[in-house]
This record gives C-alpha cells, sequence and structure tokens, in this order.
C-alpha cells in the first residue's frame, strides 16, 4: 500500500494525551483516526453525516468489521496523513481502505466495513442512490450489485 492508493487525505497531528507509557500513539487511537478521516471523506463528497444520510434518506450506516496493521509507531507531535478511499461499495454495504503515513512511511494499514441499514429494523438498506453515485464518481468505481 503507497499514498498513490488514496482518493484522499486528512492530515493531523498526535496530542499529548494520545500517546501511552511507551511513548507512542495508543493502538486504540488509530481507530479514531480513521473515524475522522471517514468523516471528513463525507465532506469532500459533499455529504455531511448524520444530517445529509440520517437526515435527508431516513438510513444509517453501521459497522460491521474493523481491521488494522500497525506496521510502525507514531508519537507526540508527529504529522499524521490518513489516507482514506471507498474500495467497494455493493448494494448495502461499503469497504474502506485507509492507510497512516507520517511522510512517504506508512505506519498503519486499516479496513472498515459498513453497512446501510434501516435505523428502526436494523434491517440492511440499499445505499441512496446521490450518495452511491457520490461515492461512484468521486472513486471512478464501477458499480457492484452484489
Amino acid at each position: 500500500m503507497t499514498r498513490d492508493d488514496f482518493t484522499f487525505f486528512h492530515t493531523l497531528r498526535v496530542r499529548w494525551a494520545e500517546v501511552d507509557r511507551q511513548d507512542v500513539v495508543f493502538n486504540g487511537h488509530y481507530f479514531l483516526y480513521f473515524d475522522v478521516a471517514v468523516s471528513e471523506y463525507w465532506r469532500a463528497i459533499g455529504f455531511n453525516y448524520p444530517q445529509d444520510i440520517v437526515d435527508r434518506f431516513g438510513t444509517d450506516i453501521y459497522a460491521v468489521k474493523a481491521t488494522a496493521e500497525y506496521h510502525s509507531s507514531a508519537t507526540y507531535d508527529d504529522v499524521l496523513d490518513i489516507g482514506c478511499r471507498v474500495a467497494r461499495i455493493g448494494r448495502s454495504s461499503m469497504q474502506f481502505r485507509l492507510g497512516i503515513f507520517r511522510g512517504a512511511e506508512q505506519l498503519t494499514s486499516g479496513e472498515l466495513i459498513y453497512v446501510n441499514a434501516d435505523p428502526g429494523t436494523r434491517r440492511s438498506a440499499p445505499w441512496p442512490e446521490p450518495l452511491q453515485k457520490a461515492i461512484i464518481g468521486y472513486e471512478k468505481l464501477q458499480p457492484d450489485r452484489s
């Protein structure tokens, strides 16, 4: 995985509270970094969560899988670039690929899988067409009908 694999980046600086006794970012914080990048990704494609998804379309997005692989460590005051892209979008699921970089060095790679669902029943629901079109256009993906 390289920086060229991503369509979107969000930059953040490691805060003191995110570093543990080993003087490295505590592993759980990388998932927070992934989540921040996904939130900024929504804005980059023209949608604010939750207003434009939950309030406008009446569905919500639920995480069903989250993985991370740690290659190297970040520490206090490092400037990190979090790469984010939708690698696959299906009828109701979506796979985000993520990578955290300090300059050219990749520190972490990850995957988040979400399912779009009706909040009342928590049953999967198709992605709203405007959202799906925005993602496919931004990522230049082929629609996946699975």
